[in-house]
């Protein structure tokens, strides 16, 4: 067995939850190469398992990025399934997450490949890197509905076969977010223990778990822990900047029953040596729009965003 295809992080096999001790670096780097971003950003984002990138995109590219991003919820002729609306609520006004936005938009593929993005993903993992996952979240304003806590990787390994912690997620603030409209929240230091949780996961379970989440959820004693060692905090950054964040780091949001609408594109940027194999929970794969794995090849990074159009395919 070799150490991809062991499993160093079982999840939902026991009844009761437990801490298993992180077996994989935050931060790989590549030999001989200066990182991207400040020094120390990197060692905050070792520390605390977050970072926010201020400024990272103009006010014209956010512009335009958001302008796609209204556009793609309205679109016909998306993958099926990959519109997710709230949960008892119909119609575009109410839509949660379009996934795979880079593969049905040529505004999101490149910005996926851009090197303000790719580039300090590449750093962070030390490895050629891919898109495991992308989507716009929506949370529209009175209606957007929460996000639960979790680790987004006990879920790609136990439900998607992502075999190592060798992932992250960057979030594109694409309009203002504010501190009372449901930013995402964070546990600082929690990427470092992983949280097993109990019950075994449904057939299908995508289905219901992109609307609310209920199995993958770790137990209220846990979070009260990894609370109380590391606190909890809700950056809530302007349009434009970027929010990056491990791919074990516990974190979730409100809802939003604010007046103002908040949209980001996000997405999972994992190493091109971590990529799926067989669900370690034993489950049948979920669907490509959800979980990537067909992938020729790995991000060639841009140099230089090409000027953004207003439509897109």
């Amino acid at each position: 067995m070799t150490d991809t295809d062991q499993d160093l992080y079982p999840s939902r096999l026991k009844a009761e939850p437990e801490w298993l001790t992180r077996r994989d670096p935050v931060v790989h780097g590549i030999p001989g190469e200066e990182a991207p971003v400040g020094r120390a950003l990197i060692e905050q984002f070792v520390r605390d398992g977050f970072v926010v990138l201020e400024d990272v995109f103009s006010p014209q590219e956010v512009k335009a990025l958001a302008r796609e991003a209204n556009a793609l919820r309205e679109r016909g002729g998306l993958i099926p399934e990959s519109r997710i609306t709230e949960r008892g609520m119909e119609g575009a006004e109410a839509v949660r997450s379009v996934f795979a936005p880079h593969r049905q938009s040529d505004v999101f593929e490149r910005l996926a490949a851009d090197e303000r993005l790719s580039g300090l993903a590449r750093f962070i993992l030390g490895d050629d890197v891919y898109i495991h996952q992308s989507r716009i979240n929506y949370k529209p304003a009175f209606r957007g509905k929460d996000f639960y806590w979790h680790s987004d990787f006990e879920t790609w390994h136990t439900e998607d076969g992502m075999p190592r912690m060798r992932a992250l997620s960057m979030s594109v603030m694409l309009t203002d977010n504010h501190p009372h409209s449901g930013p995402t929240m964070f546990m600082p230091g929690s990427h470092m223990n992983y949280v097993t949780c109990v019950g075994e996961t449904p057939d299908n379970h995508y289905r219901a778990s992109l609307k609310k989440q209920e199995y993958g959820v770790p137990d209220g004693e846990s979070l009260a822990k990894l609370a109380a060692e590391g606190g909890i905090e809700g950056p809530a950054p302007k349009a434009g900047s970027v929010v990056i964040f491990d791919c074990n780091t516990m974190h979730g949001s409100n809802s939003n029953i604010t007046p103002y609408e908040r949209i980001n594109a996000f997405f999972v940027f994992n190493a091109w040596s971590n990529r799926l194999i067989e669900p370690f929970g034993k489950t049948k794969p979920r669907p490509e729009f959800v979980a990537h794995r067909q992938v020729k090849e790995p991000i060639r990074p841009l140099k230089a965003m090409p000027p953004l159009p207003l439509g897109g395919r």
